[in-house]
């Protein structure tokens, strides 16, 4: 991997399959349009932040892989691959705002060969402007923790879910760069453990102290008076709510009802300021990934099985959205 990066061009799209974490840490290169959609459907690429940059590459994937030599040719299948990529997982907005801001870029040129240089130069800007925007959105947030706080966290909001540095996650990595001691409660969350499997992993890798949970401890860890704040990062924010992986609501009425400060850690590319909560298409996923633990069989499969990504967290029980432009305090929004 490029060094603080954990998605990044180098004639395809290359990351870390978060699926084989913590066991193995496997790197893979992609080199095809669908095989992007594949590892963004079952989550080898995950995380809003890295799924935008994921989207621009796949982009740039596609403009470098065509055979066509003409400009409108050339659009109409990068066009076609955008709207395959932006499918796969229709919650998060920054895989779409990935493809239209490459796309756009790349339609503003009059050759084929110019509209691929502009593609790759537009998808490795968003990854390098993904660097920053995190690292000033920890700076932000890092001011809110106090020196010894305890910190509850919901999946992981890492330099895995984004190219460097995280947003939840960086909050917290920006508090302990400035002196201050953080400890963090990592809630597993279910099904797919993403925060034992990736967010444990990355605390303990940098040392941060890190205690995991089962995500049904979480409130009786509050009311035991061991939680200081609760970040969590976000999927898409639209103006009366906070997408956020599914179990996230219920750590935000806990927290209310615990007088615990809730604090949404996430870049402006994740609001959807045009969107309201009931506009949004919630992706459900495989009833297997709670039927199944890999062979062993968890529940009869006649049982049916509602299982949706992500929750919706109402806007009133957000305390502050951290931003790389500050922190705004509901319901006072961001400028998008």
């Amino acid at each position: 991997m490029q060094e603080g990066r954990t998605i990044f061009w180098d004639d395809g799209i290359c990351t870390i399959d978060q699926t084989r974490l913590p066991g193995e840490f496997v790197e893979i290169r992609i080199e095809d349009v669908r095989d992007l959609v594949e590892a963004i459907t079952s989550l080898r690429i995950r995380g809003a932040p890295a799924l935008g940059a994921a989207g621009g590459y796949g982009i740039a994937l596609a403009a470098r892989r065509s055979r066509f030599n003409t400009a409108l040719e050339l659009l109409m299948e990068m066009e076609a691959a955008g709207a395959m990529i932006k499918g796969s997982r229709p919650t998060a907005i920054n895989l779409s705002w990935g493809v239209d801001r490459v796309l756009r870029a790349a339609a503003a040129k009059e050759s084929a060969e110019d509209m691929r240089i502009a593609a790759l130069a537009e998808a490795e800007a968003i990854a390098e402007e993904d660097l920053l925007v995190n690292r000033a959105l920890g700076r932000n947030g890092a001011r809110l923790l106090d020196d010894g706080a305890s910190v509850l966290t919901h999946c992981n909001a890492g330099r895995l879910a984004c190219v460097g540095w995280g947003t939840a996650l960086g909050v917290i990595r920006s508090a302990v760069e400035a002196g201050k001691r953080i400890e963090v409660y990592a809630c597993e969350t279910r099904p797919l453990n993403q925060g034992s499997r990736l967010t444990s992993w990355e605390l303990s890798r940098d040392k941060i102290p890190v205690t995991l949970i089962c995500d049904g401890a979480a409130a009786y860890l509050m009311r035991k008076r061991k939680i200081d704040a609760v970040i969590v990062g976000a999927d898409r924010i639209t103006k009366d709510a906070v997408f956020n992986k599914v179990g996230t609501y219920s750590h935000a009425l806990s927290a209310k009802a615990h007088g615990i400060p809730f604090f949404v850690a996430a870049p402006l590319s994740t609001f959807d300021a045009q969107h309201s909560e009931d506009e949004i298409i919630v992706e459900e996923r495989s009833a297997d990934e709670i039927r199944r633990l890999g062979d062993a069989i968890l529940a009869p499969t006649d049982v049916p099985v509602w299982n949706p990504a992500f929750d919706a967290t109402p806007m009133e029980l957000v305390d502050a959205l951290i931003t790389e432009k500050g922190v705004f305090r509901p319901p006072l929004m961001p400028p998008i």
